[in-house]
C-alpha cells in the first residue's frame, strides 16, 4: 500500500521505518530540510516509562495557584483570547481527579513499556547510535510530602509491570555520586533502572537515513497546504511548490505526525482532536574531561527538570508554558534552568557556554497520545505525545503500523477509533484499502 506520513520527527520518523518494514510504499512529508529539527531537536533525552505518570494528577491544581505569576513557574499559563486553551485548561483539570489519573497512568505506562522493548529491538537489529545510555533514570525529590507520595506511586506502577526502587537520600547520591553537594536538598527519590536515555534528534536523522536507504522517500522543504477529502476519504494532500501553488500528492492511506500542528490541519476535515502547543525549554552544557556532571538520567521532580549526559554535553529540559504557538525563546525562563542546574551541579561546566533552545510539546489533557484511526477510513493519527514523543516513538510507530496493516496493535492502549467492544473484531474490519 502507498502510506504518506505527514512530519519528520521522532514519532513520524519511526512511524514511516515501521511501516515501511511492514511493506508499505511510504513517503515522508517534512516543511524542513531534514529529519527532527522541531520538538524533537534538543529534547531532555529521556527515555522514560518512569514518567507516564501524567502531568495531570491530583496535587498539580495547588501547585498552579503558587505558580501564578510566576516567569519562572514549571508550569506557565499565559492567558489568551483562544477558546482552545480554555478548553484544554478545564479538561486538563478534570483529568486530575484521582480515578482518572490512575486509568491514564496505566495506560500510558503499558505503551512506554511496548515502545521501550521495541526501541531496543530496533537497536539490536540495526546498531543505530544515538549517545544512548541505559543506566536507568533517578527522580529525586526535595520535599518530603512529595517524595512520600512518590513512593506510594511507585508501588501502583511496580503493579502495571514498571520496576520502581524507592530511595533514601544516601541511596540517590549513591547511584549518582554528582549529586553529593545537593545532599542537603535531597529528601529521596525512585529509582527505574530499566529506563534509558539518549539524544532523540541523533536518533531521528540516523532513523531517517537508514529508512531512506531502505526505499523510504522523504520529501524534505514542503509545506503542507490542505488534506483534501471526498466521498468519506482523504483523497490528496496539497503541497505547496516553489512558487507557492498547489502542488497535489495522493496515497492510498495518510498518518498524521505533526505533532503541535496536527490540530490545525486536521480541524477543516472535521476531525477535533485535545492537543494544544505547549512550549518547553533546554539547555545544552558542552563538558570537558574534568567538569563534574551527571552521567545517569535524572529528574528533578519538584523543579520539572530532567538532566541526561549525551556524550560531551550535559541536556537539561523542563517546564512548560501554555500561550499558544509563540517559538520565541524566554531567556529568563532558560537562565532558570542555569541558575538550577547549578546549585545542583556546581562543577557542570561553564554557565556562560549554555545553548538556549525552545519547541512546541504536542499535549493532550490526559497525556494520552492520539494514536489510530479517524472518520476517515484512510486517514490515521500519531500525534499528542506531549513530553513522552521520545519515550513513545517506537511503540507508537509499530502500533500504527500494525493498524494500517488491518492488525491489532499489542498495547492495551485506547487507540482512537478501536472501543474496547471492537477490539477482537479489528481484524476483520475493512482496511484502509
Amino acid at each position: 500500500m502507498q502510506v504518506m506520513v505527514l512530519g519528520a520527527g521522532v514519532v513520524g520518523t519511526a512511524s514511516a521505518w515501521y511501516l515501511a518494514r511492514a511493506g508499505h510504499a511510504v513517503t515522508v512529508i517534512e516543511r524542513q530540510g531534514a529529519a527532527g529539527l522541531e520538538t524533537s531537536c534538543a529534547n531532555g533525552g529521556q527515555v522514560s516509562a518512569s514518567h507516564a505518570e501524567p502531568w495531570a494528577n491530583p496535587g498539580v491544581p495547588a501547585k498552579l495557584l503558587q505558580w501564578l505569576g510566576r516567569a519562572d513557574a514549571p508550569l506557565r499559563f499565559r492567558p489568551r483570547a483562544e477558546w482552545r486553551q480554555w478548553a484544554w485548561g478545564a479538561r486538563f483539570l478534570l483529568e486530575c481527579l484521582p480515578a482518572r489519573n490512575r486509568a491514564n497512568t496505566r495506560q500510558l505506562l503499558a505503551l512506554a513499556l511496548y515502545s521501550l522493548g521495541a526501541l531496543r529491538r530496533l537497536r539490536r537489529e540495526t546498531g543505530i547510535a544515538y549517545d544512548q545510555l541505559a543506566r536507568g533514570i533517578l527522580a529525586f525529590h526535595s520535599d518530603d510530602d512529595e517524595f512520600r507520595r512518590a513512593a506510594a506511586h511507585a508501588e501502583l506502577m511496580r503493579r502495571h509491570g514498571c520496576v520502581c526502587e524507592v530511595k533514601s537520600a544516601a541511596e540517590c547520591i549513591a547511584i549518582e555520586p554528582a549529586l553529593h553537594r545537593a545532599a542537603a536538598h535531597i529528601a529521596g527519590g525512585v529509582y527505574t533502572p530499566e529506563d534509558e536515555s539518549g539524544d532523540a534528534f541523533k536518533f531521528t536523522q540516523a532513523l531517517a537515513h537508514r529508512a531512506a536507504g531502505e526505499g523510504v522517500r522523504f520529501e524534505y522543504g514542503r509545506t503542507i497546504k490542505r488534506i483534501e477529502a471526498a466521498a468519506g476519504r482523504v483523497r490528496r494532500v496539497v503541497l505547496a511548490d516553489a512558487a507557492g501553488r498547489d502542488d497535489p500528492l495522493s496515497a492510498e492511506a495518510y498518518v498524521v505526525a505533526l505533532g503541535s500542528y496536527s490540530p490545525l490541519l486536521l480541524a477543516p476535515l472535521g476531525v477535533s482532536i485535545p492537543v494544544y502547543p505547549l512550549k518547553g525549554y533546554s539547555i545544552t552544557l558542552p563538558l570537558d574531561a574534568a567538569d563534574e556532571a551527571p552521567t545517569v538520567s535524572l529528574t528533578d521532580v519538584e523543579h520539572k527538570l530532567v538532566f541526561s549526559r549525551l556524550g560531551a554535553r550535559l541536556r537539561v529540559a523542563g517546564t512548560a508554558e501554555m500561550g499558544g504557538y509563540d517559538t520565541e525563546v524566554d531567556d529568563a525562563r532558560c537562565q532558570a534552568i542555569v541558575r538550577r542546574t547549578f546549585e545542583l551541579f556546581p562543577g557542570a561546566g561553564q554557565p556562560e557556554r549554555a545553548e538556549f533552545w525552545t519547541g512546541l510539546r504536542p499535549a493532550t489533557p490526559s497525556n494520552l497520545p492520539c494514536i489510530g484511526r479517524t472518520r476517515y477510513p484512510n486517514l490515521f493519527l500519531n500525534t499528542g505525545h506531549g513530553t513522552l514523543g521520545w519515550t513513545l516513538a517506537c511503540g507508537s510507530g509499530q502500533a500504527i503500523a500494525d493498524m494500517v496493516s488491518g492488525r491489532m496493535p499489542e498495547p492495551e492502549f485506547p487507540f482512537m477509533g478501536m472501543p474496547a467492544r471492537a477490539r477482537a473484531a479489528f481484524a476483520t474490519s475493512p482496511g484502509p484499502g
